[in-house]
């Protein structure tokens, strides 16, 4: 069985190599058909380097699009029609030294390697004018948060544009997952993005699975799904509060953050770690839920839906809350489309977007979650978004949980890595796509490993949502995205 997770291996000797003019039209032709950009990554083999596209139609079928190329000759960029493409052809510049023709906002993303000494020179956009002024916000925050530069160009209070830096996490992380054995990874993978562990162990365990043949027992696909939905309800919960604190809703600071703790405590319950740390290993769950476990954890679910129901009430109803929010930070759908962002940013702007809905296997077959999607695209949106995406996640658990009273599933037994394949894999983590591909060399080993968390894709949204607005909604505007830094600067 293959889980509940979108998975696409392939073996590399079956994938037609293009040469690049062919390899560049063929992408430009199939986004043009409707098709979007999953991933878009490349690396070194000798002189050469080797380009790969990962396309998606609607139904998540993917197609995978390969070329071997000088670095020096390059190719003629493809941001300018796809904007989408933006934050994927500057990681290559930057990492592979890929010469991109024509692009217009070739800027490092993370300042990679040796590169980093060199931050204090990122060539912020400027606008001129008597009447425009300058907000540098960061890299070092007042309060306990990641470490990111925001340069805002304004005019008296309203921003013309905002620029990110970002890259001060970086870990090297991809460099890292090359050394060991491949199957053994899972606590590394983890520490990726703290809030997001169980999203990303899952997308790491579904791709070595799918390499080396394990047989996962369905159990094990259950309590996945279990872990990452509750990961999912903790870290909205997580945001509602950090957002009620920026709206001065006292209530919802408090009530919110209350019962995030019931959900991470929960998750404890589960598997010894309220961040989801060694809920998932490859072969199949980090552990196993007994009746009382369950019983335990389905009265949890009942009392956030309690709760939740009367504070997410007292948020909608107040004048104040909505006032804040309502028209706030504004994506519109096209704009969504044109970035190719994901998760509930784009599903509050109107794009349709969920990978465990297009999962025709496992868990999500039988219990298919509950996706809302609004169309204003505003802080409200995102908020509500939020709320709506709770509200399914612990419906969904509450029947799930009825249906398996026991996970007792055996551990799958781990063969070789087999040589020259390709794996993708896709898990909709609670910020959206989880995207992990793993490439085997000539004796199985792993010789690349590509990681891309949701953040990576939406940072550029946030920069876009917060023109014509004041400064002063920066921060509501941020918190409603909710964007990981150290998950970008891997």
């Amino acid at each position: 069985m293959s889980g509940s997770v979108l998975v696409h291996a392939t073996d590399l000797g079956s994938l037609a190599t293009l040469d690049a003019r062919a390899w560049r039209e063929e992408i430009a032709n199939r986004l043009q058909d409707g098709m979007r950009a999953i991933t878009f990554f490349g690396r070194t083999s000798g002189p050469t380097a080797i380009l790969t596209c990962v396309l998606a139609d609607s139904q998540y079928r993917l197609l995978i699009l390969r070329t071997e190329i000088d670095p020096r000759q390059g190719y003629h960029e493809l941001t300018t029609e796809f904007p989408s493409l933006q934050a994927f052809e500057r990681e290559m510049h930057e990492q592979l030294g890929l010469h991109i023709a024509g692009h217009p906002w070739l800027k490092p993303i993370r300042y990679e390697g040796g590169a980093q000494g060199s931050m204090s020179a990122y060539p912020f956009y400027k606008i001129d004018g008597k009447e425009v002024h300058e907000v540098a916000v960061g890299p070092i925050h007042a309060g306990v948060i990641e470490p990111g530069s925001f340069r805002f160009m304004c005019e008296g209070e309203k921003v013309h544009h905002l620029e990110i830096q970002l890259g001060y996490q970086h870990r090297g992380v991809e460099k890292k997952l090359l050394q060991g054995d491949a199957r053994r990874l899972g606590p590394l993978i983890e520490t990726i993005a703290g809030d997001s562990s169980v999203a990303h162990a899952w997308a790491y365990c579904a791709s070595i699975e799918a390499l080396a043949g394990a047989d996962l027992e369905a159990g094990a696909d259950v309590f996945r799904a279990i872990a990452l939905e509750l990961e999912r309800v903790a870290m909205h919960l997580s945001g509602m509060a950090g957002l009620s604190t920026d709206l001065g809703f006292l209530q919802g600071a408090s009530t919110y953050g209350r019962l995030r703790t019931i959900a991470i405590n929960s998750m404890m319950q589960l598997c010894g770690s309220r961040f989801g740390r060694s809920a998932v290993r490859p072969g199949g769950a980090g552990t196993r839920m007994s009746l009382a476990m369950t019983t335990e954890l389905s009265g949890n679910v009942g009392l956030l839906q309690r709760d939740l129901a009367i504070i997410n009430d007292r948020f909608a109803s107040s004048m104040t809350v909505q006032h804040r929010l309502r028209g706030i930070g504004i994506l519109s759908r096209n704009d969504a489309v044109q970035l190719g962002l994901v998760g509930m940013v784009a599903r509050a702007s109107g794009v349709r977007m969920d990978a465990r809905q297009m999962t025709h296997q496992g868990i999500y077959k039988y219990v298919p979650p509950g996706s809302p999607i609004l169309e204003e695209g505003d802080c409200r949106a995102r908020a509500h978004i939020r709320i709506e995406e709770m509200k399914a996640s612990l419906t969904w658990l509450k029947e799930v949980l009825a249906r398996h009273p026991e996970l007792l599933p055996k551990q799958a037994s781990l063969g070789a890595l087999p040589p020259n394949r390709l794996t993708v894999s896709i898990v909709e983590g609670w910020r959206g796509e989880v995207v992990h591909c793993l490439e085997t060399g000539n004796a199985g080993e792993l010789i690349h490993y590509k990681i891309q968390d949701p953040s990576l894709r939406n940072w550029f949204g946030l920069a876009i949502a917060v023109r014509g607005n004041e400064i002063s909604d920066f921060p509501i505007c941020n918190k409603s995205f909710d964007l990981s830094y150290c998950g970008n600067d891997l």
